[in-house]
């Protein structure tokens, strides 16, 4: 929530201060690179040490960031460039606190429980999305810093629940750290043909399929609904995603897993269709609802293969991996929309997107067959 807020409230403010798209643009590019530059660093730190002290330092360095832009909005010190300073350090702290987050998971279920652990987790953060942004738009009315604030109280209720998680673990041999250590994450995923085809996969469906860059060009001048509708479309995914995440934790994929996921992004992929060819508000909504439902099937399917198919010595390094090819499919796929829409028009973007989305499901599953064979979730 804390986060989700960060991410809106850090930008109204750049914009505020310089009016310029291209620093807000900024923004977004200040807390990815890090996590791009520090992949195999992290996954190292993950692997090496204790995953809840990597976390405890990871709130800790935003709760740092957030006093900072707190007296810097007050004492009227606040510019552009520290505002992209704080990005980079906010980046740098999502760097360690995303792949070890991920890896942590699987410590605290039992394999048998962790499809329905994963769904849980993913619930919680899509309630994040869906409220977060609209929670910090409220509070910035009360002025910039009391979003802050706000934001700095629930970093401190992370670090509280993070006090609660015990763990009965073996020590870790001691790897010694080399380029091949570094690696290994990589190199793991190379050799895994399931594990590989379910990340790039999920990699190439966002990439080619997400609509959400081109959203406030379907609002004003397809659907003609304004800022209000552009909020409900911007929503309607996350809604989707939070409703299948919920039906996921009670109802855990038992069978069929590889042939459930592809179904899932072939389904995504009509989904975009669906919204790139209407004109009617209703049905643009329903159908970007449907595939935050799609994309969730495939992305519980998809984590709970790469992390029960990864050992625990491994799983920092892998998941550091993972997140790169995440934000990646998100970055780059925001770029593919806005440079095809002005090519061909934003319609056609999009249809080019969902035709795509169903090509590399067909090209996916003559590439990574046993990926498509794969039955349980857990061998």
């Amino acid at each position: 929530m804390a986060n989700q807020m960060m991410m809106v409230v850090v930008a109204w403010q750049m914009y505020d201060i310089t009016n310029s798209a291209y620093d807000l643009g900024l923004v977004g590019l200040a807390q990815f690179l890090p996590s791009l530059v520090l992949v195999l660093i992290a996954g190292q730190a993950a692997d090496r040490f204790d995953r809840r002290y990597i976390l405890a330092w990871c709130l800790g360095g935003q709760l740092l960031v957030v006093a900072g832009l707190v007296a810097g909005t007050l004492g009227g010190w606040l510019t552009r460039d520290a505002i992209l300073l704080a990005s980079i350090a906010l980046g740098v702290t999502k760097a360690f606190q995303m792949p070890t987050q991920q890896a942590l998971a699987p410590q605290l279920v039992p394999a048998v429980a962790l499809p329905r652990a994963l769904a849980t987790i993913s619930s919680g953060t899509q309630a994040a999305i869906v409220t977060g942004p609209a929670l910090g738009g409220f509070l910035y009315v009360a002025g910039t810093h009391m979003v802050y604030m706000v934001c700095g109280v629930l970093f401190l209720a992370a670090l509280g629940a993070l006090s609660f998680i015990r763990l009965e673990q073996a020590p870790r041999a001691r790897e010694k750290v080399g380029l091949q250590s570094l690696f290994a994450g990589i190199s793991f995923i190379w050799q895994r043909q399931e594990v590989l085809g379910a990340i790039s996969l999920d990699l190439f469906a966002v990439l080619l399929g997400g609509a959400v860059a081109l959203l406030p060009i379907f609002a004003r001048d397809i659907l003609h609904v304004g800022p209000w509708g552009l909020g409900l479309l911007r929503s309607a995914p996350s809604v989707g995603a939070l409703l299948m995440s919920l039906y996921l934790a009670n109802n855990p994929i038992q069978r069929h897993a590889g042939k459930v996921m592809f179904g899932s992004v072939a389904l995504y992929g009509v989904a975009t269709l669906a919204f790139g060819l209407s004109s009617s508000f209703l049905l643009s909504l329903i159908a970007l609802a449907l595939t935050g439902v799609f994309d969730m099937v495939s992305v519980v399917v998809r984590q709970s293969l790469v992390q029960l198919d990864t050992p625990d010595a491994m799983r920092g390094r892998v998941s550091a991996v993972n997140s790169i090819f995440i934000g990646a499919s998100n970055q780059l796929g925001e770029f593919e929309s806005g440079m095809t829409a002005g090519w061909f028009g934003a319609v056609p973007s999009v249809l080019i997107g969902g035709l795509g989305t169903l090509l590399i499901v067909a090209l996916w599953i003559r590439l990574f067959p046993a990926l498509a064979r794969r039955d349980k979730l857990v061998n």
